[in-house]
C-alpha cells in the first residue's frame, strides 16, 4: 500500500511539473503607447535639426509677448497633469528609451546617415520591410548601400530591443528569454508600423501581410 501511494505521490509530482513547464508567459503590450513612444524618439532624437529653418521674427511690438501656457493659469489643478503623466505609458517609454546610452547612439548614427538612407529610398533602392528592417529592394541601384543598410539594421535592432525590455519592466516582469522573445516581435512589428506610417510617397514599404507595395 505504502509503495502504490509513493508512487502516485511521484506521479503527482511530476505531473505539477510539467504542467508548470507548459505555463504562457503573457505580456500586456501597449501597441498604441508603443508606437506613440517611437514617434516621439524619433522626434527627440532622430529629426533633431532635420527640418528646422530659421526662425521668424516676431512683429514689432510683439517682441516681448510671453508663450502661453496653459497649464500655468491653472495652478490648483498642476497636480492632475502629474498624475496624468505618470500613467502616461507612451511618456514613460519614450524618457526611458532617451536616457539609455546606446540607444542615444543608435539614434544619433542613424541620424547621421539618414540624408543617404532617404536618398535610397526616394530612388526605390530599399525599401522599409514588415519586421522593422531596411532591405536592398533593387541591387543595381544600391550600389555601396549594403554596408549602409546593415548599420542601419543594427541601430535598429538596438532600439526595439531596449524597447521589448522596458515593456517588461513596465509590466513588472523578469527579462526571461520566453518573456522577451514574445514581447520582441511585437516590438519589432510596431516599430516597422511606425516607418510605414512615416514614409513618404513612392517610397517602397512592407504591409503586415509581407506584401509590397509603393506608398
Amino acid at each position: 500500500m505504502k509503495r502504490i501511494f509513493a508512487r502516485w505521490a511521484v506521479a503527482g509530482v511530476a505531473g505539477l511539473l510539467a504542467a508548470c513547464a507548459f505555463i504562457t508567459v503573457n505580456v500586456y503590450f501597449p501597441e498604441k503607447d508603443v508606437k506613440q513612444a517611437y514617434k516621439s524618439l524619433d522626434e527627440m532624437l532622430l529629426k533633431q535639426g532635420q527640418q528646422q529653418g530659421p526662425a521668424e521674427a516676431p512683429p514689432a511690438g510683439e517682441q516681448g509677448a510671453p508663450e502661453k501656457k496653459p497649464v500655468s493659469l491653472l495652478p490648483s489643478f498642476s497636480f492632475v497633469g502629474e498624475a496624468h503623466a505618470q500613467d502616461d505609458i507612451a511618456d514613460r517609454l519614450a524618457s526611458e528609451l532617451s536616457g539609455i546610452p546606446e540607444v542615444q547612439n543608435a539614434y544619433d548614427e542613424m541620424r547621421g546617415r539618414l540624408p543617404q538612407l532617404n536618398a535610397l529610398r526616394d530612388s526605390g533602392a530599399v525599401g522599409e520591410a514588415a519586421d522593422g528592417s531596411v532591405v536592398v529592394r533593387d541591387a543595381a541601384k544600391a550600389g555601396v548601400a549594403q554596408a549602409l543598410v546593415q548599420a542601419e539594421n543594427g541601430n535598429r535592432k538596438t532600439v526595439i530591443v531596449n524597447m521589448a525590455k522596458a515593456i517588461l519592466r513596465i509590466n513588472k516582469q523578469p527579462e526571461s528569454k520566453e518573456a522577451l522573445r514574445q514581447v520582441l516581435g511585437k516590438a519589432a512589428a510596431t516599430f516597422a508600423e511606425t516607418k510605414r506610417e512615416e514614409a513618404k510617397k513612392g517610397w517602397w514599404i512592407q504591409l503586415a501581410n509581407g506584401r509590397w507595395v509603393q506608398k
